[in-house]
Order: C-alpha cells, then sequence, then structure tokens
C-alpha cells in the first residue's frame, strides 16, 4: 500500500466517524430536550466533545501525511500520537465528568421520568456507534494508525456509555428513577479504562517507547538471513504515526569493501521494506565482525 493510499483511506474511516457523530449530536441533544432526559442530553453534550476531538484527528492526519522536509527530517507522523493523547484526555475527561453528574444527581434525588424518544436515541446510539468501532478498528489495525485507533476507542467508549443511559432511561421509563444515575456511574469507569489504555498508548509512542518484542524478532531474522550479514549486533525501533523508524547494527567481514558493505546494507533495507509495509525508514551501522568495539551513546 502506497503512502497517500494508507492516508487517505484512514481519512476516509474517520471523516465517516465524524458526519455520524455530528448527526448523533443533534439527535441526542434533542431527544435528551424534548424526551426530558438528562441522560440523553448528556449524551449528546459528550457527542460534542468527540466532535471536536475527532476533528483535531482529521486536521493531525493532514499534517501527518506531509513527507518529511528540512525543519522535520524525521516527518509529520508524531501528529497523529499527539491527536490520541488528546482524544484519550476527552475520554477521561468524559468518564469523570459523567461520573460526578450521576452522584450529584443521586445525591440530590434528582430522578425524571424520560420520554420513549429517549429510549429510542440511546438504543439507536448503541447500534451505531458498536459499528462504527468495528469499522474503524479493522481499519486502524490494517494501517498500525494510532489515530485511527483512539477514535475505534473512542466510538466503543460511546457505545458502552450508551448502554447505561439505555439501561437507565428503560429503568426511569419504568418509575425507577435512580437506574439512570446508577447506570452512567458504573459505567464511567468502564469509560476511564479506555481513556487510560489510549493514554498510556499515545505517551509510549511520543517517549520513542520500542516496538514490541516478536516484531523487534522478525526485523533481526530477516537481517541476519541476508548473505554476508554476520550479526545483528544492536536493533531499536520506534513509532512515528502509522509507520516505524529502525535502528540497525550489522556486524559483516571487516575485509569488504566500502562499496561491498554499502550494498550489502542496501539489500537488507530492500527486504525489510518488502517484508514489512509500515517502515518508514531504516538507517544502518555496519561493525566489523569478531572486533572489540564501544558503542559511543549519552542517552
Amino acid at each position: 500500500m502506497q503512502r497517500n493510499e494508507r492516508f487517505d483511506k484512514a481519512e476516509r474511516i474517520i471523516q465517516v466517524g465524524f458526519w455520524v457523530n455530528a448527526v448523533l449530536m443533534v439527535m441526542k441533544l434533542a431527544a435528551g430536550y424534548w424526551g426530558r432526559s438528562d441522560a440523553v442530553f448528556a449524551d449528546g453534550v459528550e457527542s460534542a466533545c468527540d466532535f471536536i476531538a475527532i476533528g483535531s484527528t482529521m486536521v493531525a492526519l493532514k499534517l501527518g501525511r506531509q513527507p518529511y522536509d528540512e525543519q522535520h527530517p524525521y516527518g509529520h507522523g508524531r501528529a497523529e500520537s499527539l491527536a490520541a493523547l488528546l482524544i484519550s484526555l476527552v475520554i477521561c475527561a468524559t468518564g469523570i465528568w459523567i461520573f460526578v453528574d450521576a452522584v450529584q444527581a443521586i445525591l440530590r434525588h434528582d430522578f425524571k421520568s424520560p420520554g420513549w424518544i429517549a429510549v429510542a436515541a440511546a438504543a439507536l446510539t448503541i447500534i451505531i456507534k458498536e459499528w462504527l468501532y468495528r469499522f474503524s478498528t479493522a481499519t486502524g489495525r490494517q494501517l498500525e494508525s494510532p489515530s485511527l485507533l483512539a477514535i475505534a476507542q473512542d466510538h466503543r467508549k460511546d457505545a458502552l456509555t450508551s448502554i447505561a443511559t439505555l439501561i437507565g432511561v428503560i429503568g426511569a421509563f419504568l418509575g425507577w428513577g435512580i437506574m439512570d444515575p446508577l447506570a452512567a456511574a458504573l459505567t464511567s469507569f468502564f469509560i476511564l479504562h479506555i481513556g487510560w489504555e489510549s493514554f498510556r498508548g499515545a505517551t509510549h509512542d511520543l517517549m520513542d517507547g520500542s516496538v514490541h518484542g516478536e516484531y523487534i524478532q522478525d526485523v533481526t531474522s530477516l537481517a541476519e538471513a541476508v548473505e554476508h550479514v554476520e550479526h545483528v549486533h544492536e536493533i531499536r525501533a520506534r513509532r512515528s504515526g502509522q509507520y516505524i523508524i529502525i535502528d540497525l547494527k550489522l556486524d559483516m567481514d571487516p575485509e569488504m569493501t566500502v562499496k561491498q558493505s554499502h550494498d550489502v546494507a542496501t539489500e537488507v533495507k530492500r527486504q525489510i521494506f518488502e517484508r514489512f509495509h509500515n517502515v518508514g525508514d531504516v538507517m544502518i551501522h555496519i561493525n566489523p565482525h569478531d572486533e572489540e568495539h564501544d558503542d559511543l551513546i549519552r542517552l
């Protein structure tokens, strides 16, 4: 998959979520107001926050798809991780807000009897948001896009919130008013968990956290299988948006010419690109095999 094709595919998925979220936001705000349900109206306010977060992700993708330049020699992929970080904070803030609002409603005994339109809005939101979650997750995993996967988690968070809203609204509709805030308070903990996982993943990438060990081992095995590569002395890999940047140190015969070493390194890089389509760049350093050498590093 070519670079522009990757970003076009991610943008299409996010745009679908953006406009569907806009429709759901208007629907839930109206249903909450006319259906006399604070829970559904709050769900609509939450969708408004998501609307802003998804919009910022669309901007981040436009930045992230730009190729490297003089000021950004490693590309602009980190814009996606920044967007994922913002979304995780929105998810966490939403969870805290829902919990506080639910506790206050219980303490005030502020229970209402919602109309059927509020029940229908909550049920429809669950179906649409779960579909959006599965739709976005499939593409996000294929592209390994942190922003798209964060958006998918946000859709799952909305589905969970709407389940609590539906349970609460049905309970209140049948006369048990306390069901609404109790269900919302319980779901807020699930929302906070999703937000924390998204936050941890985004900060891991922004802090140059290593790619998982199995990926590293696969790249190592491929490089060591190339003719004239004696050993992979060291390998590092970090994420930049949808792409992985790899640093390799290869041990080779010290009697090889510079041209021969260069050709071997080029072959290693070519095979890595062919095997791993999400690799953005590979930087290779050559070491003489079976000779003592110290790595100069200050990190």
